[in-house]
Order: C-alpha cells, then sequence, then structure tokens
C-alpha cells in the first residue's frame, strides 16, 4: 500500500457518514505503519470497539470502509475467518457489518462477513504455524494472496453501488 496520512485515512471512506469521519480514531500503530509491507489496514475503534475500519487498494486507489459488529456473541467452538481463512476460537471471530455505499447505503443496505475481532487477518497468515490442529498448512504466500483477494472482493462488494466496482 501507499502511505497515507491522517487526512488521506479520512479521505477514503466511502461509506461513512460526516459524524462517523469525525468520531474516526487511529490506532497508536498508525504511525508505525510499514506500508510497503501491508496488502490492506485494518483497526478497532480504540474509543468504539463496535466500529472498525478496513482500507486496501483497488485499482491502485486506496478505498475504505466502516464496519459495525455485531452485538452477540457466537457459542461456537471455534470459528473461521471469511477473510484470512484461519481458524480460531469462536469468540475471536465476530460478525461486521458495513453499509453500502452510495444510494443503497442510504436506504440501510449493509453487507455482513465474519471477520477475526482484533482485525489481525494481516498478521495471522503470515504465521509459521497452523492455529488450530486441523487446519491445513498452505504456502504462505497463497494464504496471503488469498486474503488480499478476499478483503479486495468485500469492500469492492460493499462499495459497488458507489461506483467504486473493478
Amino acid at each position: 500500500m501507499r502511505p497515507l496520512t491522517e487526512d488521506d485515512v479520512r479521505d477514503v471512506f466511502r461509506n461513512a457518514t460526516a459524524e462517523e469521519l469525525r468520531m474516526l480514531a487511529l490506532p497508536i500503530e498508525f504511525m508505525l505503519a510499514d506500508w510497503d509491507h501491508l496488502d490492506f489496514f485494518a483497526w478497532r475503534d480504540p474509543r468504539t470497539r463496535s466500529r472498525a475500519y478496513l482500507i486496501v487498494e483497488l485499482d491502485g486507489q486506496p478505498h475504505g470502509i466502516v464496519l459495525r459488529s455485531a452485538e452477540s456473541t457466537s457459542r461456537a467452538r471455534s470459528s473461521m475467518c471469511n477473510l484470512c481463512h484461519t481458524m480460531q476460537p469462536g469468540n475471536q471471530v465476530k460478525l461486521f457489518n458495513a453499509r453500502k455505499g452510495g444510494e443503497a447505503g442510504v436506504n440501510g443496505d449493509s453487507i455482513g462477513t465474519y471477520i477475526c475481532v482484533d482485525m489481525s487477518c494481516h498478521d495471522n497468515v503470515r504465521l509459521a504455524a497452523p492455529l488450530a490442529p486441523s487446519e491445513f498448512r498452505a504456502s504462505v504466500d497463497r494464504k496471503i494472496d488469498g486474503t488480499r483477494r478476499r478483503v479486495e472482493d468485500f469492500v469492492a462488494r460493499v462499495l459497488e453501488t458507489a461506483g467504486s466496482r473493478r
């Protein structure tokens, strides 16, 4: 990813209200981000834990979406993140919803998917050992490429009514 400033970050969100942008809080890690080695940048809002943010480059331009976590918690023993395909304990994966971009989002349409609670998908696929006994260990490069593609596809689906579909 190309390096982003705080102002850049506030400008890339396509499904955010003015109030959400005003309240957006960057994580401490933002100042230390190694942008050259990031496939995407994701974080939970340090002030409002029910909100998360995801920025990815689509066609060379950064695009961001605001996510809201579901209120309920899973009783499952284990769950799989739909972005990084990592098996996690059930309480470490949660349903996140993103309001669609454009007119559809104004009308209340949203898209949801299960994501690692701590938004650590970028790091999870780079771990050397499987996270669960039943997890199949694919090559790290394939896992990284797959995660990046799934993140790009999810963001593009959220934004497709805003004219951002690739």
